[in-house]
């Protein structure tokens, strides 16, 4: 397999710049690390002829791209990445796309619209995320101990505080706020276990009810971002994720006062 080493005369470094960066912020908020992203852009702006410097933040990305053989024919640009939306069917559509502009099987106008495609693509709906984050909270209950009703708890918990966390970033107040009050919501409903006596392990209810608010994906990226030396959002990864089990405790602090458990 042979790459372009010369770059189309009608690609400049604006428009492989802006494409890279699309690319780039959009696989940062569906949930990739540094050193995938980076890679990713790479192999692109390589076809094209282009070189690139990359240095990602936990906001954003800066990118600075030039052709050796057209000292004049650079740019540095920095974009700012959308919300965090954990989808990682996005991670892989653009690592084909990655992958079929470095084998030269698209253009760069197809490669555009292909990559505006992607972006567009819609998400799961709400009611079928919140269906299923409920059945694995149930399910982890069930694994640590807890009865039927202790599991059946746990998944009417982590089913409507999903839904409500959702309903509150539809209406764009802060994730932190919302992490809140799902939690709150959450440990209200997976309480009624310890109020009422209902299950053999209504700690198990309370514990694994809230599990689905854990911020998986910023921790295991803030540690492959460590190891591959990218620590700057390595560190603010870290932060975030930090944060967010902040905000749980909070939340579950908050209900666990309201409801008068003190077992917990």
């Amino acid at each position: 397999m042979e790459n372009a080493t010369k770059s189309p005369k009608n690609i400049k470094a604006t428009e492989v710049a802006e494409f890279i960066l699309d690319a780039g912020v959009f696989l940062m908020a569906s949930g990739a690390h540094s050193g995938r992203v980076w890679r990713n852009c790479r192999r692109i702006a390589e076809h094209w002829g282009y070189r690139m410097n990359f240095n990602p933040t936990f906001t954003g990305i800066l990118v600075s791209v030039w052709n050796d053989k057209d000292r004049e024919n650079a740019v540095t640009r920095y974009k700012t990445a959308p919300p965090n939306s954990v989808h990682l069917e996005t991670l892989t559509e653009i690592s084909h796309l990655s992958w079929k502009i470095a084998d030269g099987e698209i253009e760069y106008a197809d490669a555009s619209r292909e990559l505006e495609a992607i972006k567009h693509k819609a998400h799961y709906p709400f009611w079928l995320i919140a269906l299923a984050v409920g059945i694995s909270c149930g399910c982890l209950c069930t694994l640590a101990g807890g009865s039927p009703v202790d599991a059946a708890l746990a998944f009417c918990g982590a089913s409507v505080g999903s839904v409500a966390r959702y309903f509150i970033l539809k209406k764009q107040f802060n994730q932190f706020l919302s992490i809140i009050i799902a939690s709150a919501i959450t440990t209200l409903i997976a309480g009624a276990d310890t109020i009422f006596g209902l299950g053999r392990a209504p700690e198990m209810t309370l514990a694994t009810s809230v599990l689905y608010l854990i911020p998986g994906v910023p921790l295991i990226n803030s540690v492959i971002d460590l190891l591959e030396g990218y620590f700057s959002a390595s560190i603010a990864r870290s932060l975030f994720a930090a944060s967010i089990i902040s905000c749980i405790a909070v939340g579950m602090t908050l209900s666990i006062m309201l409801l008068g458990i003190n077992n917990f």
